[in-house]
């Protein structure tokens, strides 16, 4: 049963990574069309909650996907991005386009400060010590009264402006935003996915001893892990705020990180679709299943240890089967110094070989 499931599953893989520009057009088409159609505004606010939180499992999926580093505290992360765009904006009237690239910088460089730690820290030990940071986070947010306005929070958020179109709910505008920024931060994962960072990434994390010895600095990219998911995380967070008119630190709690872990996790560690796929679940799911009020959350919970029992790397993590793609250019490279790419390209597997 197992080996046809991933017979299946690897016939779905080989034939998204061939219409994968089809994809990309369609995409793209989406966003255009987006402004010509009548979403009501709930289910605007639910589509861009979805956008945010696969946002944030990808910028958690760095840490702990590629290196295996688990955090419990991203949504302290995600209150600094949020925050600093919000502040900016309304405080010193800055304008929203560079109060979210500042909201990244930022953030990065508290993931660099994070970061330290786990150097001599790893597995529940690194999980508390992340965990505190969110506490810590959102104890700074609540008594800093003259910067943050404590529990009041933050008012009046302006929302962007583009060549003088404002984006808004009502006008398409936020979602569209919502889905450039989610293809930016994809086709960025992907790319540090298959990079020379990407794989002392995931050397790392099958095993730390051995990427030491093969030479890997893996201080050094630890470190640069903590950077890049922070920095991700907090673009996500300087969306976030100019889609409410208010937040507070109420909004950033440890509950939060629970989520973001829970898409990371429900989705499949190590792949971009799975996030994608675990925020849409995980978003629809209160939607869908209200009127069980309460139950839900626990017919959610129920959900979860069944998955965790019987699907532990996820709904869309799998084992994948396809063969390395190699480009043309490497492939002219072989050739010319009288090999041939066939036995690499037949014996090449990996996990999410062809991720999407």
């Amino acid at each position: 049963m197992e080996k046809k499931s991933n017979r299946v599953l690897s016939a779905i893989e080989s034939v998204c990574y061939k219409f994968r520009y089809l994809f990309l057009i369609l995409y793209v088409a989406l966003m255009v069309i987006v402004p010509f159609l009548d979403i009501k505004l709930v289910h605007a606010q639910v589509i861009i909650l979805i956008g945010v939180y696969a946002m944030l499992g990808m910028g958690l999926n760095v840490l702990i996907g590629y290196t295996g580093l688990v955090s419990l505290g991203h949504a302290g992360f995600y209150a600094i991005g949020a925050y600093t765009c919000a502040l900016l904006e309304t405080k010193l009237g800055v304008n929203f386009w560079l109060a979210l690239v500042a909201s990244g910088v930022l953030t990065a460089f508290i993931g660099f400060l994070l970061g330290l730690p786990s150097l001599r820290l790893s597995g529940s030990y690194l999980s508390i010590v992340t965990l505190g940071f969110c506490e810590i986070v959102t104890m700074i947010l609540k008594q800093w009264e003259s910067v943050t306005n404590g529990n009041y929070g933050v008012r009046n958020i302006k929302q962007p402006v583009f060549f003088g179109i404002k984006l808004d709910m009502y006008n398409g505008g936020l979602i569209v935003l919502m889905l450039v920024l989610c293809l930016i931060v994809g086709v960025a994962s992907l790319a540090i996915r298959n990079s020379n960072a990407g794989r002392a990434f995931r050397a790392i994390k099958d095993d730390e001893l051995a990427a030491n010895m093969m030479g890997i600095h893996v201080s050094r990219y630890k470190i640069m892990s903590f950077v890049i998911s922070a920095f991700i995380t907090g673009i996500a967070g300087g969306f976030y705020c100019v889609t409410r008119n208010y937040i507070e630190p109420g909004s950033f709690n440890f509950d939060v990180s629970i989520l973001i872990l829970s898409v990371v996790i429900i989705g499949g560690l190590g792949t971009i679709r799975g996030m994608v796929f675990g925020a849409a679940i995980l978003q629809l799911f209160p939607q869908v299943f209200r009127f069980l009020d309460e139950w839900r959350y626990v017919v959610y919970g129920l959900l979860l240890i069944v998955m965790m029992r019987f699907r532990p790397q996820g709904l869309l993590g799998w084992q994948s089967t396809q063969p390395y793609h190699l480009s043309k250019k490497t492939k002219q490279i072989l050739e010319a110094d009288g090999g041939t790419s066939e036995p690499l390209e037949a014996a090449g597997k990996t996990e999410g070989g062809s991720e999407q």
